[in-house]
């Protein structure tokens, strides 16, 4: 479902959205490089999508629209654009999932009518004491409390397991985490490439990056494929 990998990861006040550039075509790939996550609202909000591109561009208008209504409240907004995207009689055949975040929080959408906050990535206390490969006086690295992970495609699961192991192994920043988790979404997964475009949001900086497999500038990525995306 959905052909392609986006995961969002918050950790330390700063959200990173990463989302692979592969465009299938049935079995056969036929770009690399497109961009299929944006800033909106000025930087403020990061949205990434997973489905038909002309679908996901419809979507994210209306939740554009609501962002602005709603003065960039993102769980406002969200929760306006399912409503409308569940009841309304064209936007309920749209086949596509978003991905949206801002400094402080990480939101998925579906056209089920679902807004889902993820669950804090702390690792749950019993699973590590029970972990028979790890020494008694090994060091696992704190998770904050605010910690999450979400992700949607077809190697999503994939990207959002790997994320959730760095943010309870490593200190790595979300950046960094996102970054690490698409690539090894895209060792598994044949619908991603691994190497995409990353957005960061929070820590009093907005920054715009791809990976190093990628190349190229995010800003000047997404105006020269911002009608790309998955088919």
């Amino acid at each position: 479902m959905h052909g392609t990998t986006i995961v969002a990861v918050h950790r330390y006040g700063v959200s990173a959205l990463a989302g692979d550039g592969q465009v299938s075509l049935g079995d056969t790939i036929v770009k690399r490089g497109a961009v299929k996550v944006r800033t909106l609202a000025d930087g403020a909000v990061l949205a990434g999508f997973a489905g038909a591109v002309s679908d996901a561009f419809t979507l994210l208008d209306k939740f554009e629209g609501h962002l602005a209504a709603s003065r960039n409240n993102l769980l406002k907004a969200a929760v306006e654009t399912v409503k409308e995207w569940r009841t309304d009689r064209m936007l309920r055949n749209l086949e596509a999932m978003l991905v949206v975040a801002d400094a402080s929080q990480i939101l998925s959408l579906s056209g089920h009518g679902d807004v889902i906050a993820p669950d804090a990535a702390v690792a749950p206390d019993a699973a590590i004491a029970s972990d028979a490969t790890v020494a008694p006086d090994a060091t696992v690295a704190a998770v904050a409390p605010d910690a999450t992970v979400a992700a949607v495609g077809s190697g999503g699961a994939y990207a959002q397991a790997a994320a959730l192991a760095l943010l309870r192994a490593t200190d790595l920043p979300a950046e960094a985490i996102a970054r690490r988790a698409l690539a090894i979404a895209g060792e598994i997964d044949v619908f991603t490439s691994g190497s995409g475009t990353v957005l960061t949001v929070g820590g009093g900086t907005r920054r715009n990056g791809v990976d190093d497999q990628a190349g190229g500038d995010a800003t000047e990525r997404e105006a020269g494929d911002g009608a790309e995306g998955e088919a």
